[in-house]
């Protein structure tokens, strides 16, 4: 993460600048007047100064936003990426817009290099400072404080989806959560022993066909308010071939992503111990391989969840669903969350409906549903509200079990027959479910991010506790 301070002054070592500007304030500077920039939204353009240092200047369109600011910002960064510093002159914006501009740079900045053995000669340098220059630098400073931490939450979750996952197998996962304990976070790993005692036969399913073994990580925030916790509960399937029901070969290199879930959940859980959160939550993760071997689960095989639920499997692929409805039924038992949200890269057909420019909320509580989409559109994590209807879930009726795990016709709304699976977990406990499955990976860089793991759901979620479950009665 990049390293910010706040400044008063331009430092003249800074090597290189960039200048926020609206529609408005373009036509007075001068070097935008020299080169034709008028700040448009998304406009970016990079000129020298008179001193003959680079300088970028950002479009922030015909008003300065929490939105606009934060872009701005990463595309600055994404400019001055060559450069080891950058200064950042905010001077016109209010407090709170500068600091949003530093989370975009943090974000837009981000890069994995942990498996690079030698510098690539072709590669630009890694920005490694940013100075913002603000009015009022005890303000922004201040406003920073609170955001930097779902800042370090995403870029937590964007190296654990980018890691391969001979580096990241359920036990290696677990391994890396237990470092969050110096942040403060009690860290709980219960073995595939622990698992079969208490009845996880839903996930021990999926797992059958790895030589990895699944675990359980339950990471607590305790907080200061005297109330249950929010929990969020992830999947983590650390690498998804599909099972039986293998997945075709094109871009199943992909499928080390099918954690991103869970990653996360985890990265929301650094944020609320950075910044020192009040409301008590939990991050429940199912850790697990779903490969093929001597062992692996075969569609028609039945298995029974924590609840005591027989769950037929059809689709040996449809294994998400399995791993949170184990997961989801002991976090309602054994925490009595005052609200669970579960989030999966879990369907191919939420991303046939929504592309990949939003995740899809399934809810089963409509004032839960409502801060979640306005969470998400404060911090660039949108959610589009999707149905959740009882026809649904009769769909997957079975004659041999309780119910089936997905429907076996192709070409039908699997997203919401997901959903719909899922609901039978939660009781009468708030729940909401994000299937982010289109979100997960960016597959081109934009303003917020390069290509690749896109960390979406930790800082969503580090605002949800934030306007939710923070208020001593809320």
């Amino acid at each position: 993460m990049l390293g910010v301070r706040f400044r008063h002054r331009l430092r003249h070592e800074s090597a290189a600048r960039a200048r926020l500007l609206t529609e408005s304030a373009a036509p007075a500077d001068m070097l935008a007047r020299a080169i034709g920039f008028t700040g448009r939204a998304d406009e970016i353009a990079v000129g020298r100064d008179a001193e003959g240092r680079l300088t970028v200047l950002a479009g922030l369109g015909a008003a300065a936003t929490p939105a606009s600011a934060r872009r701005a910002g990463g595309r600055a960064a994404a400019s001055a990426i060559a450069s080891k510093r950058l200064a950042l002159d905010a001077r016109e914006l209010a407090p709170d817009l500068a600091a949003e501009a530093a989370v975009g740079a943090c974000l837009r900045a981000w890069r994995f290099e942990a498996l690079k053995t030698r510098p690539d000669p072709d590669a630009p340098k890694r920005l490694a400072h940013l100075d913002v220059v603000v009015a009022d630098k005890r303000a922004a400073g201040a406003i920073w404080e609170t955001l930097a931490p779902g800042v370090a939450g995403a870029l937590f979750a964007r190296d654990l989806v980018a890691e391969p996952s001979n580096r990241l197998t359920p036990t290696l996962f677990a391994a890396r959560l237990r470092a969050l304990e110096a942040e403060g976070l009690k860290v709980d790993i219960h073995d595939a022993a622990w698992l079969a005692r208490e009845g996880f036969g839903a996930l021990l399913g999926v797992g059958r066909g790895s030589v990895n073994p699944p675990c359980l990580a339950v990471l607590r925030w305790k907080g200061t308010l005297d109330a249950p916790p929010v929990a969020f509960v992830g999947k983590g399937v650390t690498f998804d071939t599909g099972g039986v029901d293998i997945k075709p070969a094109d871009k199943m290199w992909e499928m080390r992503a099918d954690m991103a879930g869970a990653a996360a959940a985890a990265g929301a859980m650094l944020a609320l111990a950075r910044r020192r959160s009040p409301a008590p939550a939990v991050a429940v993760l199912g850790l697990v391989e779903n490969m093929i071997g001597a062992q692996a689960q075969r569609p028609s095989d039945v298995v029974r969840a924590v609840d005591g639920t027989t769950i037929e499997v059809i689709d040996t692929d449809a294994e998400g669903r399995l791993v949170l409805a184990d997961c989801l039924a002991w976090t309602r038992r054994a925490l009595r969350p005052a609200a669970m949200i579960d989030l999966a890269t879990l369907t191919g057909s939420i991303v046939v409906a929504l592309g990949n420019q939003r995740a899809g909320l399934f809810a089963s509580d409509g004032a839960l549903a409502a801060q979640l989409a306005a969470a998400g559109e404060a911090v660039d994590e949108p959610l589009w509200p999707m149905p959740l209807e009882e026809a649904y879930g009769e769909a997957l009726k079975s004659d041999i079990a309780d119910v089936k795990n997905c429907v076996a016709e192709r070409f039908q709304p699997d997203a919401c027959h997901a959903a719909a699976f899922l609901k039978r977990f939660v009781g009468d406990t708030p729940w909401a479910h994000l299937d982010i499955a289109g979100v997960d990976l960016r597959h081109e860089a934009d303003a917020l991010g390069p290509e690749g793991a896109s960390g979406f759901g930790a800082r969503l979620l580090d605002r949800l506790v934030s306007l939710r479950f923070e208020a001593a009665d809320g």
